[in-house]
Formats: structure tokens, sequence, C-alpha cells
């Protein structure tokens, strides 16, 4: 039989502020998600005059979502958020995958220097106006690869994957090494697989933030068929403030705030279906990737 430990009254108490701590956490992180959702499928006119807490829709109806997705622009922007989610994270990840691998290997000369540089990134930049200026002359202005290229690869990202690779064991590089492994095979068929969640944690940071990203495209993009959702979101947005604003009245205000709602689930809820797929990596990986190396 095992032994049983006899908890102090200390503890206790511990135990049941701590619960109490993380309850009041869960509800205001999930509140605000479930006013929105709820907001959204209310009648306008109810939640202005109701305020307050909403837990559930006051007179239920869809008519937002109606106008939101009639909008052909709607799919536009789903279509090249897709792209760039996509196409983006795939650079991305490939690319941080082959400089953490690099940066990792001790035999590499002047990593210690290398790595002193490509941090001092992460504190200082050239600036919104030499980035501009720098993709206008790479001929990618006004093109879906400006909103890709230039953010081809996170500092941050590429610490937390190169952290793991270091945590590695040599031994297996070795072994693979004394049968006649090359670089490539080491990396593709012992490193990546080993970091699995680590690769799946930094794809899902990758993929909110082609999936949120719309200042990349207000600053490059003038083309409007080549909008993201983000903006097209927004866009809709500030038209239905505008005209909220010239009538000056309480329903289409209503309206306005409801509409604003609409697409605030429009623009999450797919991310939100990805997240439980790699939810079980999620931990694991950044865990793992915060290891001292």
């Amino acid at each position: 039989m095992g032994m049983v430990i006899k908890r102090t009254t200390g503890q206790k108490i511990f135990d049941v502020g701590n619960h109490i701590f993380l309850l009041f956490m869960v509800v205001i992180t999930l509140y605000p998600c479930i006013y929105v959702l709820a907001a959204s499928f209310s009648d306008p006119n109810e939640v202005l005059r109701s305020g307050g807490l909403l837990l559930w829709p006051k007179g239920f109806q869809a008519e937002t979502y109606g106008l939101v997705m009639q909008n052909r622009m709607i799919f536009v922007g789903y279509k090249n958020t897709l792209f760039y989610v996509i196409v983006g994270t795939a650079i991305n990840l490939i690319l941080t995958i082959l400089g953490a691998y690099a940066l990792s290997r001790k035999n590499v000369p002047g990593v210690g220097v290398m790595m002193l540089l490509i941090t001092f990134t992460m504190f200082f930049r050239g600036g919104m106006v030499p980035e501009f200026l720098i993709n206008r002359s790479l001929g990618i202005y006004d093109n879906r690869w400006a909103v890709i290229l230039p953010y081809a690869m996170s500092v941050y990202n590429l610490i937390i994957m190169r952290t793991f690779f270091s945590n590695i064991p040599a031994s297996l590089e070795e072994s693979a090494k004394i049968d006649g492994a090359n670089e490539f095979v080491i990396l593709f068929r012992i490193f990546v697989p080993l970091a699995v969640p680590s690769i799946a944690v930094v794809g899902l940071y990758y993929g909110v933030g082609h999936w949120n990203s719309y200042m990349r495209a207000l600053i490059y993009l003038r083309d409007r068929e080549l909008f993201p959702l983000q903006v097209v979101l927004r866009e809709i947005l500030l038209q239905n403030q505008n005209e909220a604003l010239q009538s000056a009245t309480d329903t289409t205000f209503a309206y306005a705030e409801n509409l604003k709602y609409a697409t605030i689930v429009v623009s999450t809820v797919p991310i939100l279906c990805v997240y439980p797929f790699l939810q079980r990596f999620f931990v694991k990986g950044v865990m793992i990737g915060a290891v001292k190396g």
C-alpha cells in the first residue's frame, strides 16, 4: 500500500485559493468570447437597450451574418488569406527549421556571432519606410509576395526551434554520421520527427500571425483582389460605421455594432477550429523549446 501524505491546513487553503483564482481567470477569458457570439445572434435593438451582462442571444437573428457573407469580397478575402496562411506558413517553417538546425550545430564556425546579429534584429529594426522602399525596389509592391517574403522568418520562433534542436542528444547525430548519413538526412530523418511538437507550435504561431495580419496588406497592397480577409472585414466595418454616423439613429448604430460582432466571429472561428488539432502538441512543444540548452 502507498503511503498517504496528510496535507496541512496551509496547503488546503492554498489549493482552494488556487482553484478560485484559476476559475476567475477562465471566466474573464471566456466571457468576452461568449458575449461577442451571443451579441452577433441577438436583435441589435435588444442588445442596445439591455446592455450589461449577455450570456445568450436576445431576440435570435442571423441577418447580420447574411449581410457579411453576401459581400463578394468576403470570399475573395478568404481565398487570399488561405493562400497567405498556407504558403506563408510553409515558407516560414522551412526557413526556420533550416536556420535553427544550422545555428544549433556546435561545429559551425561563427555561430555565436550569427546568433548575436540575428537576436539584435528583435530589438532594432530599420523601420517601416526602409522596408517599404526595399520591397518596392525588389518589384514585389502590390504583389502577394510582399505580404509573405519580408516576414519569412521570426527570430523568436527561430530561437525556440534552435533551443529544441540543441537539446537533442549528440549521440543520435554521431550514430547517423557513422552510418553515412549527410546533414539533410540527419535533419529530416532524425531531428524533424523528434521536433514535431515544437514544429506544430511554431507553425501555429506563424499561421495565426498570417491569419490576423492586416497591416502588411494595408501598406503593400493596392489591388483589392489581393486583400486578405482581415482587410476586407475592416472595410466592411468602416463603411458600416460611416453609414451609422451619417444617419445618426439608434437603430442604425445598433446594426453597426451587431455587424461588428458578426465580423469578429467570421474572422475568428476558422482559426479556432484548427487549434484543437494542435493543442496536444502546444504545451509540450512550448515547454521543450523553452529548456535551456
